[in-house]
């Protein structure tokens, strides 16, 4: 049975002092420790340590990263290697995010390899796929998702394939208050799973976790959670208050 995943994004919003504050403010929210619903934040960077430092009352929040470099180390100015990572305290990293590809021109093959390195390196990739707006109403939907499935975990082993999470993206809903339909994430997300059947087996498809990473908030988690392939959210705005990050666990643990 998989756990589902609440995992936000913040994006380059909140400090230092705003996360501390984020954690104090969690901590008074009351929840006890999930049983149902691994929990992630992702801060910036310069927030990482302030995070990992400030998750006294919850420890059982995970501090991931947004971003990661492949290489090791070396003149690679603004970029962030999984050692640095691991020693302030992070478990997770996002990869692949439309904004990076967008913005950064990320490749399915950029993202292989970053994908390949986090796993090497004992961390756990939330890798994104999603369609734009003009790919959907073409009906290319489908095929630029599998396309970004199959590049972006191109030549891993079932051992690393299992380890590794899935965000699936319409970028057409990212950031923009609209919400792919319940119906529509279902649809996506069972496409996803049988693209990784192909690639994989059946079991390690149903193992791995799918998350939605489409404006995912306390008013439509629930409806979005209770599809059999949704597994959870990768979460933007939703995330940055204390009370509506504990308000999509507690729908999460309800589901």
């Amino acid at each position: 049975m998989r756990k589902n995943l609440i995992a936000g994004n913040w994006k380059m919003n909140m400090g230092p002092r705003e996360t501390e504050a984020f954690f104090e403010g969690l901590g008074e929210q009351g929840l006890s420790e999930p049983k149902k619903t691994d929990c992630l934040i992702c801060p910036p960077f310069v927030s990482l340590m302030s995070a990992t430092a400030r998750k006294v009352a919850t420890p059982w929040v995970n501090v991931g990263s947004q971003n990661v470099h492949f290489e090791n180390n070396g003149a690679y100015t603004g970029e962030i290697s999984t050692e640095m990572l691991k020693e302030v305290g992070c478990t997770y990293v996002i990869l692949g995010h439309s904004e990076r590809r967008e913005y950064f021109g990320e490749t399915d093959e950029i993202i292989n390899t970053k994908t390949k390195k986090v796993l090497a390196d004992g961390l756990i990739p939330v890798t994104c796929v999603g369609e734009v707006l003009d790919e959907r109403k073409a009906d290319k939907h489908f095929d630029v998702v599998e396309t970004q499935v199959r590049g972006s975990f191109a030549g891993l082993s079932d051992d690393e394939m299992k380890k590794t999470v899935i965000a699936y993206e319409p970028v057409w809903a990212i950031g923009t208050g609209e919400t792919a339909s319940p119906e529509q994430a279902q649809e996506m997300h069972e496409h996803i799973r049988n693209v990784l059947k192909s690639m994989f087996s059946d079991d390690l498809a149903n193992a791995v976790q799918v998350l939605y990473g489409g404006s995912m908030n306390p008013g439509n988690a629930a409806d979005l959670l209770a599809k059999p392939d949704v597994d959870g959210g990768l979460v933007g705005g939703a995330s940055l208050k204390p009370d509506s990050f504990a308000e999509l666990i507690r729908i999460s643990e309800q589901s």
